[in-house]
């Protein structure tokens, strides 16, 4: 990594916080601003450039989580890296629907921050070794679906988190708030998601979500 790097590494761990830190020191390839909590940390990313921000999943005011779609929403470029301690296979799926490019576990930070960072600079992914096998059934899901419903490849990132919400019984105003965007907009989504799946009448977007709650 000749060029330097432009990273926010935000995590309520001071001892994490402060180890990340002086590993990039030591290695001279980034510049690094931090925040203690995610209100911090959406400040900077929305105030300034950054290549990466690096987001502990829970966080005190703003979790990692909403951070990363509200970037997602405002169309940032910024490439998100979630670092966390848990292995749960649910929470990778969600964090990975946000649309981060990088899932790191706490207890292997060290090791695998830096190759994280250079793959996903290269415009890859990089998924701890340790819970791989996530990325791999992950893929498998998303084939299966294209398989068998073939539009679903048309959906928009925003469509498939909406599809996914809603196949969680979610109501458009649910959604909304949980999406930081107004019930109108979701309902343009339900719409515009309705047409490309080539779905009729009132109930069949949700039936449709629901039978493939497992495949989104």
């Amino acid at each position: 990594m000749e060029q330097k790097i432009k990273i926010l590494i935000a995590d309520d761990h001071p001892l994490m916080l402060k180890g990340l830190v002086m590993l990039f020191e030591e290695e001279n390839c980034c510049l690094i601003e931090q925040a203690v909590n995610g209100e911090d940390a959406y400040k900077k990313l929305a105030s300034d450039n950054f290549d990466i921000a690096i987001l502990d999943i829970e966080m005190p005011k703003i979790s990692g989580l909403e951070i990363a779609r509200k970037i997602t929403e405002e169309n940032m470029d910024t490439k998100i890296i979630f670092l966390t301690m848990y292995k749960d296979e649910d929470i990778f799926n969600e964090a990975m629907d946000t649309g981060a490019k990088g899932f790191v576990l706490k207890e292997n930070a060290v090791e695998d921050i830096l190759d994280c960072i250079k793959e996903i600079m290269k415009g890859g992914y990089y998924i701890s070794p340790l819970i791989s096998e996530y990325l791999i059934k992950r893929g498998a899901k998303i084939n299966n679906l294209k398989l068998n419903s073939p539009s679903i490849g048309l959906l928009t990132i925003s469509e498939r988190k909406i599809l996914k919400l809603i196949s969680e019984n979610k109501t458009s105003k649910e959604i909304a708030e949980e999406l930081f965007i107004s019930p109108k907009t979701v309902e343009n989504h339900r719409n515009n998601i309705s047409k490309k799946l080539n779905l009729h009448g009132s109930h069949s977007l949700v039936k449709f979500a629901i039978q493939n709650k497992k495949l989104l």
